[in-house]
């Protein structure tokens, strides 16, 4: 991990994934959704602070009349100006408006945080890069099914794509 991240707020943007009550209330590795929360509000606070962009993803499954109960973002997640994203894959890309949504808006790096580190987070990220963007991971702001799934993905996938920090590493370069 890296002592200090500075990022530029007109090219930046927050990718926080899949942070819907039933995904957050799962019994979750190496720390609770409840954390992952906490950690990702912290750092939606600061993108927005910053005049960043932030994206909220989430899933919605696919052939169903009706979603399952707790399929929205947790309560008071979005504020206005956030992107939301509907994806019905595992990856937020894949069959949304995604991309066009953060090109139009010049942004060029993705800081990522949501829940499952190698699911949901780990697949939009990997289309992220193959899409051109820059990758920025906070550890701290992920969580899996199991603490060697997480690991996995933070510790040797993530280092491999981009950047992997911890929520108070992430700062925003002066205007």
């Amino acid at each position: 991990m890296t002592a200090l991240l500075a990022l530029d707020p007109t090219r930046s943007a927050l990718v926080l994934v899949d942070l819907m009550d039933r995904i957050v209330a799962l019994p979750l590795e190496p720390r609770k959704g409840t954390e992952v929360l906490s950690a990702a509000e912290e750092l939606a606070t600061a993108f927005r602070s910053a005049g960043a962009p932030v994206v909220l993803v989430r899933v919605e499954r696919p052939g169903l009349a009706e979603q399952p109960p707790g399929s929205g973002l947790v309560a008071g997640l979005a504020r206005d100006g956030d992107i939301e994203v509907v994806k019905r894959t595992i990856g937020g890309f894949q069959g949304t408006d995604l991309d066009e949504r953060l090109r139009e808006r010049g942004v060029r790096t993705l800081v990522f945080g949501g829940i499952a580190t190698n699911l949901g987070v780990e697949s939009t990220a990997r289309a992220a890069g193959d899409l051109g963007y820059d990758l920025v991971f906070v550890e701290d702001a992920m969580a899996a099914f199991t603490a060697a799934e997480h690991e996995a993905s933070a510790r040797l996938d993530f280092p491999r794509l981009g950047t992997v920090v911890r929520t108070t590493e992430v700062r925003f370069v002066p205007a």
